[in-house]
């Protein structure tokens, strides 16, 4: 343990924590805008790059910026001189002179920390005028808009997509004045190996990364008489979008969030729960299959399209591994335009299907060639949860003021399997759920796997499945699925099941949700609340969703069915790793 004192406060703190960890030990707040830490995740961006941070050491010339210094035994420190004041005003002048003036229309208003400390330092006129960078917008992707005119070279971009992510494609290009974090040859993200995570977006401090904004798109559907407009809403969505209307983070808001759905205007409220205890009926049936096989093992859960679009780059050799079923999302609109469509007398062409996904790759997803049919894509438009909560706000609603309102029929009910999707783990536990009554020929009455669950990157354990040791493992964060996908090609581990999410921790910190700026207590809140909303239902395993039951009883014949892999399954394309 080292002792120090910050602002003739003492404090004692870890050998290797940093001045910064120091001061908010004892409630003193240094300014940043470079730093991000997420700590049960240990992931953090130490790279002091933009000096917001400075303090004053004792016996040290220049100011140390408090974010990478660590602390040593006896050092004194002071925050808040003249000197480090002025020095970081001086920093944020210099960055605000090469940034937009366009606040007000700003995918970031109102979420930018660059604005945020403006205001707090005060600063309300510009010390230093000159020439502006000047890029062309990059809208070439489905998902992602890069602006690099307003990039302030944080580097928290590049530290999600290399770091934490390992794709490794965003770096520092160019000296001096032209510097900015961008692509090879600053190509668009279309021509990269992107995955589309959005990582870098919920990392991005402004609004140099921001998603492609889709919410007019859904406007104009809902105004659009000749259409019949449906919308689906992730498991990870109900337990986040109540952040953006003051409710406690973790709060579970499905009812609300239906009711808010309905007032918008949608034709039908559906859950793409429903979808996930889909897949996992179609999903287990493969396992099954591969497991008494003892071929092409492990198999993959492939629900999440950032992981898979990896996959194709960076592991092509293993693209026989996961399973062939499409993820909930694309599931879902297959059947809206399908099954749905015949039910109500419509042309899948006439249907509209909205998704709500906590994911970008999502938006990429769905518009991927496999997931069209016949000229008619499974999936129309995505929003995130955060374009969702814009939608609610620009018509007035307050959903934390809403009575509860239920999914409607026939793609409405769902079990808490399903639930469990929006966190890490929770696919595979699903999953084992239904194997373990499949396999045992029998209702198990304890079905709960929770050494599957938590936030930590990598988890590996062995499960009992009627009766069977099962060898599994999980992932969350594309940087770890490297790290386990390596150990796999090596023979230094075998498994039989793997559940990888791109997003560390997955969906529930995915992409699209409501920005937390680093608070990882905010990610252990909608972890709880996604595992108490599957205990406080009926129904807690896929294969015993009654509508589910139905639809294969009325179309679909069975899971692993001819109608069923025409439907619900996909297949994969090795990809340039570039």
């Amino acid at each position: 343990m080292i002792n120090l004192s910050i602002n003739n406060l003492p404090v004692r703190v870890k050998k290797g924590s940093t001045i910064l960890q120091a001061a908010d030990k004892i409630g003193i707040r240094i300014p940043t805008l470079c730093h991000l830490e997420l700590d049960c995740f240990t992931i953090e961006n130490r790279m002091g790059s933009c000096r917001i941070c400075v303090v004053e050491v004792e016996g040290r010339n220049n100011l140390a910026p408090a974010c990478c210094t660590p602390v040593n035994e006896g050092m004194v420190v002071k925050t808040s001189t003249l000197r480090a004041i002025n020095a970081r005003r001086t920093m944020l002048d210099l960055i605000l002179s090469d940034h937009p003036k366009d606040c007000l229309t700003c995918e970031k208003n109102g979420n930018c920390e660059l604005q945020r400390l403006a205001s707090e330092m005060d600063l309300h006129h510009l010390l230093y005028e000159g020439r502006q960078s000047k890029y062309d917008i990059d809208l070439a992707c489905n998902a992602i808009v890069r602006d690099l005119d307003k990039c302030i070279m944080c580097r928290r971009c590049e530290n999600a997509c290399n770091n934490v992510q390992t794709v490794g494609i965003l770096s520092g290009v160019g000296r001096g004045f032209e510097a900015v974090v961008g692509t090879p040859g600053l190509r668009p993200l279309s021509e990269t190996k992107c995955v589309f995570c959005g990582q870098c977006v919920a990392a991005c401090p402004v609004g140099a990364l921001t998603e492609q904004n889709y919410k007019y798109n859904v406007w104009r559907a809902l105004n659009n008489e000749k259409k019949h407009v449906v919308v689906q809403t992730a498991p990870a969505v109900r337990v986040a979008i109540g952040e953006e209307f003051g409710m406690a983070p973790g709060e579970i808001a499905t009812g609300k969030l239906v009711a808010g759905l309905k007032l918008l205007g949608f034709d039908k409220v559906f859950d793409t729960d429903f979808a996930a205890d889909l897949t996992i009926m179609e999903e287990t049936t493969e396992f099954i299959d591969r497991l008494k096989k003892n071929e092409n093992l492990p198999i993959l859960t492939s629900c999440c399209p950032g992981w898979v679009k990896f996959l194709e780059h960076q592991f092509p050799e293993l693209i026989y591994m996961p399973s062939s079923a499409k993820s909930p999302q694309q599931m879902f609109g297959a059947v809206a335009k399908s099954y749905y469509a015949e039910k109500m007398g419509l042309k899948p062409e006439d249907i509209v299907v909205v998704s709500v996904m906590p994911c970008l790759a999502k938006k990429y997803e769905a518009s991927r060639s496999e997931f069209t049919r016949d000229g008619v894509p499974d999936v129309d438009i995505v929003i995130s949860t955060r374009e969702l909560a814009d939608m609610f706000k620009e018509a007035g609603i307050h959903i934390n003021k809403l009575e509860e309102q239920q999914f409607d029929s026939p793609l409405g009910e769902s079990t808490g399997a399903g639930v469990i999707f929006g966190a890490s783990g929770g696919v595979l536990e699903a999953a084992l759920r239904t194997a373990a009554d499949w396999l045992s020929g029998e209702d198990l009455k304890e079905f709960d796997f929770e050494e599957v669950r938590g936030l930590s990157g990598i988890r590996d354990t062995t499960v009992k499945v009627a009766g069977t040791d099962v060898k599994v493992a999980i992932a969350s964060g594309l940087g770890n699925a490297r790290k386990l996908l390596d150990r796999i090609k090596s023979g230094k581990a075998q498994y039989h099941a793997i559940e990888i999410m791109a997003c560390p921790g997955g969906c529930l910190n995915g992409g699209g949700q409501p920005y937390i700026h680093g608070d990882t207590k905010i990610l252990e809140k909608r972890k709880e609340a996604i595992y108490k909303a599957d205990s406080g239902l009926s129904l807690r395993k896929s294969h015993q969703n009654p509508d589910v039951i139905k639809l294969y009883d009325e179309y679909l014949d069975k899971p692993g069915s001819k109608k069923a892999h025409e439907l619900l399954h996909t297949h994969y394309t090795p990809r340039k790793n570039w």
